[in-house]
C-alpha cells in the first residue's frame, strides 16, 4: 500500500537559529498526533544533522535537497549519498526544476544520482514537470514521460519500489498559480499509467506520487482528495509552521 507523504522543501532559506526554531515547533506541534501521512522536511544541507537530531524524538523525517552523482573523491563542495546516510537522512530530492534550470542537470545525470541514493538505502524523490510553454503547446505528457523514462526506468522492480515521484508543473512553482485538482489528477494518473506499463499494475499502485506547485493550506485538501495524488512537495508554505501543519492535516 502506497504512502501519503507531505514533504517540505525549505530551499535556500533561513539562518541556523530560524531553521532550528522551525524544526522544534514542527516537532512540538506534531507530537502525539495521529497523522494520516508521513512528514518530511528538507532543510539546507548545513542543517541536516540538526534536523535529524529533532527527528530522533518526533514523527518528522528528514530529506536532503540534493546529492552528488559521485561516491566520493575530489569534488569540492559536493555531498555524497553515503554522507547523507551517515547523519540519518532518509529522503533526497532529485531533479527539482530549479536544479534542472539553474544547474543544467539532465535526465541521464539525475539517473546517476538516483542510483547513488539507492545504493545507500535512501529514498529518492524524483521531480518531473513541464514548463508553461510546453503545456501550452500540448507537449506536457511527452516532457514528463521523457523525464521519468530516462531518469528512472533503468531501475529494476525492487529498486523502483523505493522511489517517490513528485510532479511539479514548473509554471506553478513559486508563482501562486496552482494546477487545478483536475490537471494534477490527470498528470498523476498518466504517470501511474507509465509506471504500470513498465513495471506492472501492482507496483504502479504502490508508487507514491506527490504534487508540487504552490500547494497551500487552502487547496491541499482538494488536491490530496484526488485518487492518484498521494501528498505534496511543499515549497514556501513549509517555512511557516502553522501553514505546514495545516497542510499535513489536510488528509
Amino acid at each position: 500500500m502506497r504512502k501519503n507523504i507531505v514533504a517540505g522543501n525549505w530551499k535556500m532559506n533561513l539562518n541556523f537559529t530560524e531553521a532550528e526554531e522551525l524544526a522544534a515547533i514542527l516537532a512540538e506541534q506534531l507530537e502525539g498526533k495521529s497523522l494520516k501521512c508521513e512528514v518530511v522536511i528538507c532543510p539546507p544541507a548545513l542543517y541536516l544533522e540538526m534536523a535529524t537530531d529533532f527527528a530522533e524524538e518526533s514523527v518528522v523525517k528528514v530529506g536532503a535537497q540534493n546529492v552528488s552523482n559521485q561516491e566520493s573523491g575530489a569534488y569540492t563542495g559536493e555531498i555524497a549519498a553515503g554522507m547523507l546516510a551517515s547523519v540519518d537522512v532518509e529522503y533526497c530530492l532529485v531533479g527539482h526544476s530549479e536544479r534542472r534550470k539553474y544547474f543544467n542537470e539532465d535526465n541521464a545525470f539525475l539517473a546517476q544520482k538516483v542510483d547513488k541514493l539507492l545504493d545507500h538505502d535512501l529514498t529518492p524523490v524524483y521531480c518531473c514537470g513541464e514548463q508553461l510553454e510546453e503545456r501550452e503547446k500540448g507537449n506536457h505528457f511527452t516532457v514528463v514521460e521523457q523525464q521519468i523514462s530516462e531518469g528512472l526506468f533503468h531501475l529494476n522492480d525492487g529498486e523502483f519500489s523505493n522511489v517517490v515521484i513528485a510532479y511539479e508543473p514548473v509554471w506553478a512553482i513559486g508563482t501562486g498559480v496552482t494546477a487545478s485538482s483536475e490537471q494534477a489528477q490527470e498528470m498523476h494518473a498518466f504517470i501511474r499509467g507509465l509506471v504500470a506499463k513498465k513495471y506492472g499494475e501492482e507496483l504502479a499502485e504502490e508508487t507514491t506520487l506527490l504534487y508540487g506547485g504552490s500547494c497551500n493550506s487552502k487547496n491541499a485538501k482538494e488536491l490530496f482528495s484526488q485518487s492518484d495524488v498521494d501528498g505534496g512537495l511543499i515549497g514556501g508554505a513549509s517555512l511557516k509552521a502553522e501553514e505546514f501543519v495545516a497542510i499535513i492535516n489536510s488528509f
